[in-house]
């Protein structure tokens, strides 16, 4: 758990850099989920950086809320996917790192183009039933944003999930209670987010998304809930900005980018632990 809280902090100050560095991009969300994605990619999911778009036999990861992408591509790259010195490119002309990821530059772990929010789960479920047609075990695993949800195409594939008795993904919700324009409370309220996903069909699990023990001991137990023909959501509390305290808890930070000096607090807040690219 110290070496992940090690790549956690690396791939923070991977995320202000990028966003820093073209002065665009959405740290907020990407700080908040950063634990997850790297207890994921370097301990839960099993996977091949050897990429190729099939992933037979492999776990594979669908991003919906695809305005993190600064997490997801420093991960990527931490975790043997494509140099990490590319992460410098992020946003920039020509580059294969678009500020919402996409498949036609062929970027290595990126299977779906993300970030018209609401899509992504749709995607996860075909996924996961193409696994079940071809009898492959492995598991399809989905992040989404919880004012994502607003979206009324979830429900939609929500429901399907749970009809057709989808029983090999595992479908996380970013809970951190904030969107764009603000709360997510004052903006729509979600209500009852527990509630809802059970009254559709799902087996409903919670997860402190900033504790490494509690993220690999829920996974370990949605893992063992797979195959009961329901699917398996984890509700994932998190703090957006999480790791920079002048970022932490607000949605002004969703998607601005710090000046010199706020990268600089926030670097200072965040230990080297891998090299900066």
């Amino acid at each position: 758990m110290q070496d992940l809280a090690a790549i956690s902090s690396q791939v923070r100050r991977d995320i202000v850099r990028m966003v820093h560095g073209v002065q665009s991009g959405h740290p907020g969300g990407s700080l908040g989920c950063t634990d997850f994605l790297v207890s994921l990619y370097f301990k839960e999911m099993n996977h091949n950086p050897n990429f190729d778009m099939d992933g037979k036999e492999q776990d594979l990861f669908f991003l919906s809320n695809g305005h993190i992408s600064p997490l997801f591509y420093s991960v990527l790259a931490r975790s043997g996917y494509f140099p990490v010195a590319e992460l410098a490119t992020f946003r920039k002309l020509n580059t294969r790192l678009q500020g919402h990821p996409a498949t036609h530059d062929h970027l290595p772990g990126v299977r779906v183009a993300s970030g018209s929010l609401g899509q992504g789960l749709s995607v996860a479920i075909g996924a996961a039933l193409t696994k079940k047609l071809n009898q492959d075990s492995s598991i399809i695993y989905s992040l989404s944003g919880d004012g994502e949800l607003q979206e009324g195409q979830n429900w939609e594939a929500i429901m399907f999930a749970a009809h057709h008795k989808v029983d090999n993904i595992i479908a996380t919700v970013d809970y951190n209670g904030q969107q764009i324009d603000g709360p997510t409370q004052s903006v729509m309220n979600l209500e009852d987010l527990k509630a809802k996903w059970e009254s559709f069909g799902w087996e409903v699990l919670t997860m402190d998304g900033h504790n490494f023990d509690d993220i690999h001991s829920t996974l370990q137990n949605a893992k063992s809930l797979l195959g009961k023909q329901k699917p398996i959501c984890i509700l994932m509390k998190t703090i957006m900005g999480k790791g920079v305290d002048f970022m932490e808890g607000t949605h002004h930070w969703h998607g601005i980018a710090p000046n010199d000096e706020q990268l600089s607090k926030a670097l200072d807040q965040l230990a080297e632990t891998m090299g900066d690219y």
